[in-house]
């Protein structure tokens, strides 16, 4: 018992010794930019914003909204979200931040949560500052608004925004009320995009109550050039093009 426990004690010390080594060789050999790589890697994971990456320098914020929109309830963890508890503050900083000038918008979601996503799109559009979106791949659902949210939007000429009514998912209620609830809902998402694009109400009611564009769904699948000519997008282009609108905007201001 006694050889048995010297033995443990001799392993312990040593096991002691070999990790304070490593530590202290491992703060010596870590250096400042893998700290600040580290920093940006982490930002990226967390919150989808890069912010000041690899020692670049903006006037411009860059916020990305990809995947799903989620609201009040977690979404299963093998999808990609857009949490709006993380969008809400970005939004307000670049409100009150002197040092940014503009805020660019790249869209690629599938929608998601409507009041999440109304919540996003009424902040964005309440903005002072320029903005501009561009939606790419996809800006399908309540995307929509998210994108018409800027002062000024692009979509990329493959890319697409699915139009359609309203849905909810869990238990409901087969009542009159429920059915005017969800026209009011509708109504609410209607309104914002009509306000903040140059589509007209009756062409956006046309297009998500369309039964014969989705085999299994209502609504209407819009490309990039057909977003445009109803007055949904501003122009069809990319990222070189979203950049030089939102670049002109600011020095329009300065």
């Amino acid at each position: 018992m006694i050889l048995k426990y010297i033995s443990t004690n001799y392993i312990s010390c040593r096991f002691v010794e070999r990790k304070s080594y490593e530590g202290e060789r491992t703060g010596k050999e870590k250096t400042k930019p893998e700290e600040e790589s580290s920093e940006v890697k982490k930002t990226i994971d967390d919150f989808g914003a890069i912010n000041n990456a690899f020692d670049f320098r903006s006037n411009i914020q860059y916020l990305t909204i990809i995947g799903s929109i989620e609201g009040h309830s977690v979404l299963p963890p093998q999808d990609k979200t857009t949490k709006y508890e993380n969008i809400i503050p970005q939004l307000v900083a670049v409100e009150e931040n002197k040092h940014i000038k503009g805020l660019l918008t790249i869209l690629n979601t599938v929608g998601g949560d409507v009041e999440a996503g109304l919540a996003i799109a009424e902040l964005t559009a309440t903005l002072t500052k320029p903005t501009v979106s561009l939606v790419l791949g996809g800006g399908h659902s309540i995307g929509i608004p998210l994108a018409t949210a800027s002062k000024y939007s692009f979509i990329a000429e493959s890319a697409t925004m699915t139009m359609h009514p309203i849905r909810m998912t869990g238990l409901i209620i087969g009542a009159q009320q429920t059915y005017e609830y969800f026209q009011r809902m509708q109504d609410r998402v209607v309104d914002f995009i009509v306000r903040t694009s140059n589509a007209d109400k009756d062409t956006v009611n046309r297009y998500m109550n369309a039964t014969g564009n989705m085999a299994n769904d209502v609504g209407t699948i819009l490309y990039g050039k057909e977003a445009v000519e109803i007055g949904l997008i501003d122009q069809v282009g990319g990222l070189k093009d979203a950049l030089d609108k939102l670049k002109s905007m600011i020095d329009e201001l300065e």
